[in-house]
């Protein structure tokens, strides 16, 4: 067995074993807690190749890295995206290659995602009213959504796992039905506290916030919760449902701090790595990639060199406008 230490470990001694990629910041829809109505998107030009996307993804496996998650935008609406899965699939080491979508492409491409190694799927569903659900999305069809879910179950995915931003006066008042939903179908869901990136004009995320705590208080009338320390490889806490193979997950980025166990970076659509979601620290690999075109050994030098510049965690401040400029869908999912 080997004993060689780990290449990316940051100064704080955590462990980097989880990457997202980002393929695109474009989306079909435009929710409210995502992006600004009117986006303007990143030139053809400045985005990263599919090659390039596979080559950081080869690069980080070989580095240790264990789970590569795709993001976008909306990973799916990006052209021949499918061969990038057939590119990371297979790579030696990956134990985990996930998919984080809004569902409304799974119709299309559910089995052919399953056939090229994608693992797990995590899909966006912040409400089951069909009018509720075309605000917050400010254009989607939620039938598309719940048809694109059957298509995952349907090509034998398992564990599907449902992604709830919960806004207070907006969909707080479904956490029992989009629980309910996922028990009646065998799915893990999670409660997302809003993050906040980038100017919004739609909402104040102040009085918009809904603490986790709160959600689970809500549950707790309905379901008996039981607390266990299960995890996905995010920062993700698990309850279980009582009588049922359901995870109930919480993601809190604001009521309970995850960044002292963060093992995670990203790729944005651009190429930069950030080693923070709610700070700016990056390194520009686009620059590496396409300054040393064959050359991977100058690739992972820096990201090994990036780790140096992981900061200790984020700053997030609902009361405060924004520090991070970015919107989510050019952070990354």
């Amino acid at each position: 067995m080997s004993t060689e230490r780990p290449a990316l470990i940051d100064r704080f001694g955590r462990h980097v074993t989880y990457v997202r990629l980002s393929v695109t910041d474009r989306c079909d829809l435009r929710c409210v807690y995502c992006m600004a109505e009117d986006m303007t998107f990143l030139p053809r030009a400045q985005v990263l190749t599919l090659e390039e996307i596979a080559r950081l993804g080869r690069c980080f496996t070989e580095l240790g890295v264990t789970k590569l998650r795709v993001t976008g935008g909306e990973p799916l609406v990006r052209r021949d995206v499918l061969t990038l899965f057939e590119a990371l699939g297979p790579l030696p080491g990956l134990a985990d290659l996930t998919l984080t979508t809004n569902g409304t492409q799974l119709p299309r491409f559910a089995a052919r995602l399953k056939a090229a190694g994608v693992t797990r799927i995590n899909i966006s569903l912040d409400s089951l009213r069909p009018e509720r659900f075309r605000a917050i999305t400010r254009k989607g069809d939620l039938e598309q959504v719940l048809a694109g879910i059957e298509a995952a179950r349907a090509a034998g995915f398992e564990r599907i796992k449902l992604n709830s931003v919960i806004l207070q006066h907006r969909n707080h008042d479904e956490v029992v039905d989009l629980v309910d939903f996922a028990l009646a179908r065998g799915l893990d869901i999670a409660f997302i506290e809003e993050m906040p990136l980038g100017q919004i004009g739609e909402h104040d995320r102040a009085e918009a916030f809904y603490p986790s705590e709160q959600i689970r208080a809500d549950l707790a009338e309905r379901f008996r919760l039981i607390p266990t320390t299960e995890r996905t490889g995010g920062p993700s806490r698990y309850w279980r449902a009582a009588d049922s193979d359901t995870r109930v997950g919480f993601i809190s980025p604001h009521s309970h701090n995850f960044c002292g166990s963060c093992n995670r970076v990203r790729v944005t659509p651009e190429g930069r790595l950030l080693l923070c979601l709610g700070q700016e620290h990056s390194v520009d690999l686009r620059r590496v990639l396409r300054a040393n075109p064959l050359d991977d050994a100058a690739v992972k030098r820096a990201l090994i060199k990036a780790m140096a510049i992981k900061p200790e965690g984020h700053d997030f401040d609902l009361e405060a406008k924004p520090v991070i400029f970015r919107h989510m869908n050019a952070t990354g999912g």
